[in-house]
């Protein structure tokens, strides 16, 4: 199979990076240290190639009345042009399909990013969803766009080095907020626990701005560090920590599925008539070894699994994201099977690590 590249791939190559498969895409998994990658974001800045995502653009009238009942999350929190929304794309099942980040920029243009791997099955989902609710939008995706990750204390200081034009508009944003800056569309959301922006951009312009940022001392960080990096912030992974099969009521999600309000969406009904079993819980190992996902956990209440789990270069430590049964309760000790040991394990509320910090 041959694998999707980036228009940054031979950038990557050029700078060392050693490459492997991801979902489909020949990505950068580090540049040397992945160790030093996670710190040099923590402490300083990184940027990170995610021309992977998909853009997708909703325009036309009902766009709003669209979104309400295609995402858990309720657009109507969407007031401010610019301003975003994390929210899980559901199944009538319950299931997620994915989680993504919608952008309102007007009453006839919202702006969604949604994950690489998933990128086809949601955007046949939403088109498919239109043709029964709203046959007037328009929904377009966006390949031709690439997209950077600039995250750490230091990185729009970076940025705006970078691209001064874009300072006028960016620097009042707030966390989930955005502008269109003509040519780059600049974020201040991220993947990483930290600060920074996400730009969106013409993909015949990516390997400019990647150069320019290199030059201004911004190191490249590949997907090793980006994954302890979420997994430090507590944020989940599409296929490891929620998916098709799973509620997100039982991925640490429910404080992005309204229930309250009289909306209907997509998987409410489903939701309602399963109430949660089992919930996400952050876990720090106590023994000696290394937490992975699929590792059994065995506790008082019965079994879980692990998610998301490795080494946190920030704690020190090896740390998890586990399903667990839901009367587990914060600082409880847990066993987890790990090759033919039973090693003790705490239950700790994540997230791990943020804003250069360990939390735990």
């Amino acid at each position: 199979m041959t694998l999707k590249q980036t228009p940054l791939n031979a950038t990557h190559r050029a700078m060392g990076a050693k490459m492997v498969d991801f979902g489909g895409w020949d990505m950068p998994v580090n540049y040397g240290s992945q160790i030093d990658e996670h710190h040099q974001v923590r402490n300083d800045c990184g940027m990170f190639d995610v021309s992977h995502m998909r853009v997708v653009d909703i325009k036309g009238k009902g766009v709003r009345d669209f979104l309400r009942h295609l995402l858990a999350n309720n657009v109507d929190k969407l007031t401010l042009p610019g301003k975003a929304l994390y929210s899980c794309m559901l199944l009538e099942n319950g299931g997620v399909i994915d989680d993504l980040i919608a952008y309102f920029m007007t009453e006839e243009w919202f702006r969604i990013v949604v994950n690489a791997g998933t990128a086809d099955k949601d955007i046949a989902w939403m088109k498919k969803q239109a043709v029964i609710h709203a046959p007037q939008l328009e929904i377009k995706d966006h390949p031709e766009f690439a997209m950077i990750a600039v995250q750490g204390p230091n990185a729009r200081a970076k940025v705006w080095q970078v691209l001064p034009d874009t300072k006028a508009k960016t620097e009042a944003l707030q966390a989930f907020q955005a502008a269109d800056c003509g040519a780059h569309f600049i974020a201040r959301t991220g993947y990483t626990g930290e600060d920074g922006f996400e730009i969106m951009l013409p993909a015949a312009q990516a390997e400019t701005l990647w150069h320019a940022l290199a030059k201004a001392g911004v190191k490249p960080i590949g997907l090793g560090a980006r994954d302890t990096l979420r997994l430090e912030a507590g944020m989940n992974l599409y296929g490891q920590d929620m998916n098709e099969s799973v509620s997100p009521l039982e991925s640490g999600l429910a404080w992005t599925v309204d229930l309250n309000s009289a909306r209907d969406f997509i998987g409410k009904a489903a939701l309602l008539a399963n109430p949660p079993k089992r919930k996400l819980v952050g876990l720090v190992l106590l023994d000696r070894g290394v937490l992975r996902g699929h590792q059994e956990v065995h506790c008082a209440h019965g079994t879980g699994e692990i998610t998301s789990g490795s080494f946190s270069p920030t704690l020190e430590k090896s740390i998890a994201l586990a399903r667990v049964p839901k009367d587990v309760q914060i600082g409880d000790t847990v066993q987890v099977a790990i090759r033919d040991k039973m090693l003790a394990a705490k239950v700790v509320k994540y997230p791990f690590a943020r804003n250069g910090k360990g939390l735990i």
